[in-house]
């Protein structure tokens, strides 16, 4: 069924024909569709984060075996190098597979996903993804069910890591999606604050789900065994996955139906490569992506090194200063959103990158000042936000319409290849030559960046 017209109603927005109108996140936020699609973002995002809490509060609430009965899993974790002899090494290990399957297809699928979303209607996308997310975390109890032991953890582990690389297919699909439907309900003029919204609510999910998630499913918990019905954590995860796709069931406006190219999805997926060949826009867009991600999965190794020399503070208080990078960065999405139309884009990077340039020069030199620490890690932050946001705009607003699933889809098999590597390489590389060295690097890597963009000609 093909609904109204994609046209976009133009009152009290600028547009080419209405240049007078508003303009930042009151303005994107008067648009009713984006406005159920950003409450879908939020749920869903919120939902994700929840998922990797839930999956380490019942590893470390009902699964892990004790001491005395993991010799099988000890026995089999030496042989590749690991110790686990305390329960936080056990909790950390097995944490670790639940990463690594909802990472791989990330890795793996995200461009053959951007085809099949190219064909399909993108709402009908994002909502069968979020009700199945949500029919899929249902089954969760039943991996609690006492059975046979495989290398001496439950089976209900190993039922939980297949449904981990499951529910992280789902989000493979729903991930190009959205990107697509933002083109799709909002004017080119709005796009900037559009992407500006979405960064601050990815980086508020991010804090809400990973500081108060535990608590959450605890207080859901206690709740419902007062009330005589345990299980009460196990209802979290729906309602989130639920309520996304309610809202963006509501959407109103409808693509047009698609004809069929009748090219296989290999050569869809060469043809959304091309796309970085010719646009030099887009390519240089997903380059400074890629680099942003590769310095934050950096950073997320280097956190610890800090947090260690930080005497009030300590190598397990590292969430502390990346959590201050995410309120950076959402004040930096609410800066670009407010005042980022006033600037080229070019300017908007160059600044970004300058910024995180400078943040981690200074890191270096304030190590063990909790205050200064801090500090820069939120001005890196907003620096991020300069670089993401600007990129992202970009990425959308140039990518061929029929070709933006695809596009994003390679995006995403990017950043998460970007996301990986650079956490290996920065502790393989700190313990070699130290923090200092590191940081300097990174900061040398940012500064040739920016130097790219050359900030000083005339747009």
């Amino acid at each position: 069924m093909s609904g109204p017209s994609l046209n976009i109603p133009e009152p009290a927005l600028p547009t080419g024909g209405n240049p007078e109108g508003g303009r930042g996140l009151q303005a994107v936020l008067r648009l009713e569709d984006f406005r159920k699609l950003w409450i879908g973002q939020i749920f869903s995002q919120l939902a994700d984060k929840f998922y990797i809490v839930l999956m380490v509060f019942l590893i470390d609430q009902h699964l892990l075996l004790t001491q005395q009965h993991n010799g099988v899993l000890a026995d089999v974790a030496s042989d590749y190098g690991f110790d686990i002899s305390t329960r936080t090494q056990v909790i950390t290990l097995l944490a670790t597979g639940i990463f690594v399957a909802n990472t791989i297809p990330a890795m793996v699928l995200g461009s053959v996903a951007g085809v099949w979303v190219d064909r399909w209607p993108k709402r009908r996308v994002m909502v069968a993804s979020n009700g199945l997310r949500a029919l899929l975390v249902l089954l969760t109890p039943l991996c609690l069910i006492p059975g046979p032991q495989i290398l001496g953890l439950p089976w209900g582990y190993w039922g939980l890591l297949v449904m981990t690389f499951l529910e992280s297919i789902l989000t493979q699909f729903f991930a190009p999606a959205e990107q697509a439907a933002i083109t799709l309900l909002v004017p080119g003029e709005h796009l900037l604050a559009a992407n500006s919204l979405y960064q601050t609510t990815s980086m508020g999910a991010t804090i809400v789900g990973f500081a108060l998630g535990e608590p959450i499913l605890r207080a859901l918990n206690l709740a419902s065994e007062r009330l005589g019905i345990p299980g009460g954590e196990f209802t979290l995860l729906p309602f989130c996955y639920g309520m996304a796709a309610l809202s963006l069931l509501a959407i109103r406006r409808d693509e047009p139906p698609r004809t069929s190219s009748g090219r296989s999805v290999w050569q869809e997926i060469g043809e959304g490569m091309q796309v970085l060949r010719h646009f030099p826009t887009v390519r240089s867009a997903m380059v400074h992506l890629v680099l942003l991600y590769s310095l934050l999965a950096a950073l997320y190794v280097l956190a610890l090194q800090l947090a260690a020399l930080i005497t009030n503070l300590g190598p397990s208080g590292f969430g502390t200063l990346l959590a201050m990078s995410g309120l950076g960065m959402a004040v930096g999405a609410v800066l670009t959103a407010q005042l980022g139309h006033r600037f080229s884009r070019r300017r908007l990077t160059a600044a970004g990158l300058g910024t995180i340039t400078w943040s981690l020069l200074l890191l270096s030199q304030f190590k063990g000042s909790l205050s200064g620490t801090l500090g820069l890690c939120g001005i890196l932050g907003v620096g991020a936000a300069l670089v993401a946001i600007p990129a992202q705009t970009t990425i959308q607003e140039d990518t061929p319409e029929h070709q933006r699933g695809r596009v994003f889809g390679l995006q995403n098999n990017l950043i998460n290849i970007a996301l990986s590597l650079p956490l290996v390489l920065a502790g393989t590389l700190v313990s070699r030559v130290g923090l200092s060295p590191v940081l300097g690097l990174l900061a040398i890597l940012a500064l040739i960046a920016a130097l790219v963009e050359r900030p000083w000609k005339r747009c």
